[in-house]
């Protein structure tokens, strides 16, 4: 893996960990798209650095588990905008 590569996983594995952000927050923060992201954070930082991989999976399986939470409340708010 090339020295830049391995740079920009470890510092997006640092923003997640640090943050809480999503993996679209993180694409969006280090400009490459959210597949590149996915895979930087699952597959190619276990390769790098194992603890800072549990940590950010952690961080996934979180948003994970509350990504209905953020689907509805957007949606309120698409609605409640266009009443207004």
């Amino acid at each position: 893996m090339r020295d830049d590569m391995i740079e920009r996983v470890k510092e997006c594995a640092d923003f997640v960990v640090q943050s809480g952000a999503t993996v679209r927050q993180a694409a969006r923060r280090f400009g490459v798209s959210k597949s590149t992201t996915y895979k930087d954070l699952v597959e190619r930082l276990k390769m790098v650095d194992g603890v800072l991989y549990e940590k950010v999976m952690r961080v996934l399986m979180k948003n994970k588990a509350e990504r209905h939470l953020r689907g509805g409340e957007a949606t309120r708010r698409k609605y409640a905008e266009k009443k207004a």
